[in-house]
């Protein structure tokens, strides 16, 4: 398990008593969803035991299509801070063209994870740091139907690549939120898109 290490009850010693927290930041644009990723990542993680779980966005003037950001914490005990991630351990990018325009990595922890959904390879991608998985998750959500308003939407397939990368949650149980959250066919096709995500996703 990665992630950062701190002492309970004030203790200094970092040799006792751990508890470990992931922070992970979601980049996307106005519309495709990324708050809902947050919070379904969240939920999916109580289901598999987290006793600590947190998400929420970050909102500026922002409209749909703009860069916007949200943000999940996990941990294995309640979590008390209340502050934006700024040092995330995963960062989940839904929309490659904002490599250009934000620099995704900021903060981010040595051996961090950057997922991203593009077509292209990691090996094809250039950034200043982190471990890089890639998936096609627009073409996923075409493939499956996954539309609003005629535009793919990213989200859900972005949690089935987010569990494969970190395997911080069990693909079933993606799946499982997943389809609580929309029901009917609806759900299916958003799981099973996940489940191709997950699939799919490489380093």
């Amino acid at each position: 398990m990665f992630g950062r290490c701190r002492a309970r009850l004030g203790n200094l010693d970092c040799s006792k008593e751990l508890i470990t927290l992931i922070e992970i930041r979601w980049h996307g644009r106005g519309g495709q969803g990324g708050v809902t990723s947050a919070e379904l990542l969240a939920k999916a993680a109580y289901f598999d035991g987290y006793k600590g779980v947190q998400a929420f966005p970050y909102f500026g003037a922002e409209r749909r299509g703009a860069p916007v950001k949200a943000f999940t914490r996990i941990d294995d005990v309640e979590i008390n801070v209340r502050s934006q991630v700024y040092t995330p351990d995963v960062v989940a990018v839904l929309d490659s063209t904002l490599l250009e325009l934000v620099d995704v990595t900021e903060g981010l922890v040595e051996n961090g994870k950057v997922i991203i959904n593009t077509p292209k390879t990691p090996s094809e991608i250039s950034l200043p740091k982190g471990h890089v998985y890639t998936f096609d998750g627009t073409g996923i959500a075409l493939k499956n139907g996954l539309l609003v308003g005629g535009l793919p939407v990213i989200n859900t397939t972005m949690l089935g690549a987010l569990a494969k990368a970190t395997g911080l949650v069990k693909l079933e149980t993606v799946q499982k939120v997943i389809c609580e959250n929309w029901a009917g066919k609806v759900g299916e096709r958003n799981a099973q898109g996940a489940k191709e995500a997950y699939d799919s996703c490489t380093d």
